[in-house]
């Protein structure tokens, strides 16, 4: 079984209650696995030597990655499930289901478990009668976040509780925003006893090339000025219309398919992230037209990722993010950015694996000199994300960008 030192450290600073940081593609996945077999169920690895302590493992992971069997492979390299040691594999939808279950150990793969929801209350609920650790690239933005984890743990009986000592909300407003956190430092101590990071050096070296793509700017300045949807011939009535107007205004240029065609000459084979259906059909009509096979991972199809030395695959943001990988290519195609940083790291990482055979790994970003892609792009490189909510137009800069 192949062992890297990071993942081998890591093991040794685990405990139920953890929660697993490594990048992605760091192998968060065997290493979890690792610590189960050897230090719950005291089995051993090189050579395999099965265990002397039996628990249920249960593992909660994104639909993806049960549906594509991701966590069944790495399960067979313990040789488990077994006669003893029962495996079961569900997605966080489906948490639910096991609310009852005691005594088991639970891996819970890709953080979910932010906020106040049925998820978070759930895992919360399952945590206080089980062994278990958490696997997350990136654990948490803010100190409510670490919330569900830190009342998991026992730090805090409530929500009310943490609330009540470290929150301070701002006056006068009528309904409740977080102004700042309290006593961090106390944060910080339960921070560090659960945070267990995977220090690791990658061995590729990413490239990242902006493409500037052109874009109709005599629309995009009727839109600004009317708050005028020309698709759907109606007004635009707040600031998220807008920027969702804008966008399409952007991302519509067929200059950006012909831009990939030219990519696409230079590297054989691409996964292509994009965010809107619109920009699918573009697609899909680009690989018809140049004879590019192509396979689709969306909210309707789940193709897999095509063979041979010619095709690209075409994924949107949400649906295929994260939960899988791909080392047949060495390209990433941002079509048109994502408003999330932690998404858009997500996606970078699907080809960033530590088993890929490539050293250097391209990845082209599509993007406009329009406000817009200009605003969005310097909330990602600020590793913030772009609120369409709060998106307000400088008209007079945007005029003078053009």
């Amino acid at each position: 079984m192949n062992l890297y030192e990071h993942q081998k450290l890591a093991v040794n600073k685990l405990k139920t209650g953890s929660i697993l940081v490594g990048g992605v593609g760091s192998g968060k996945s065997r290493t979890a696995l690792l610590y189960f077999y050897t230090r719950v169920c005291n089995g051993k690895v090189n050579p395999l030597i099965k265990p002397t302590k039996f628990k249920d493992l249960y593992i909660i992971t994104t639909a993806r990655k049960r549906d594509t069997k991701e966590w069944v492979l790495e399960c067979c390299s313990f040789i488990l499930p077994d006669e003893n040691i029962s495996v079961t594999i569900d997605s966080w939808n489906n948490i639910e289901k096991y609310k009852d279950v005691k005594k088991a150990f639970f891996i819970f793969d890709e953080q979910r478990v932010v906020g106040s929801g049925k998820w978070a209350k759930n895992f919360v609920h399952i945590a206080r009668h089980n062994e278990w650790i958490l696997l997350s690239a990136t654990p948490g933005d803010n100190w409510s976040d670490y919330i569900p984890v830190f009342l998991a743990n026992g730090f805090y009986r409530t929500r009310t509780e943490f609330m009540m000592k470290h929150v301070v909300f701002k006056p006068f407003i009528t309904y409740r925003i977080i102004d700042h956190y309290i006593h961090i430092d106390i944060l910080e101590k339960f921070r560090d006893q659960i945070l267990v990071t995977m220090e690791f050096k990658r061995e590729t070296v990413r490239h990242e090339i902006y493409v500037e793509c052109d874009y109709d700017k005599d629309l995009y300045l009727s839109v600004l000025k009317q708050r005028w949807n020309p698709w759907k011939e109606e007004p635009i009535e707040d600031a998220s219309g807008l920027s969702q107007v804008l966008r399409k205004v952007v991302n519509s240029n067929k200059d950006r398919v012909n831009k990939i065609v030219d990519i696409l000459k230079e590297r054989n084979t691409s996964i292509i992230f994009y965010n809107f259906d619109y920009e699918l059909e573009m697609l899909r009509f680009m690989c018809i037209e140049n004879n590019i096979k192509f396979a689709e991972w969306n909210g309707h199809k789940h193709q897999p990722i095509p063979e041979g030395n010619n095709w690209v695959y075409l994924v949107q943001y949400i649906a295929g993010a994260e939960g899988w990988n791909c080392i047949t290519t060495d390209t990433i195609i941002f079509y048109s950015q994502n408003h999330s940083y932690k998404l858009t790291t997500q996606a970078a990482g699907r080809i960033d694996r530590l088993n890929t055979p490539f050293k250097d790994l391209y990845f082209y970003k599509l993007i406009s000199n329009s406000y817009i892609d200009k605003t969005i792009k310097r909330c990602l490189s600020e590793k913030r994300d772009f609120n369409e909510n709060r998106f307000k137009e400088d008209e007079d800069n945007d005029i003078f960008s053009m």
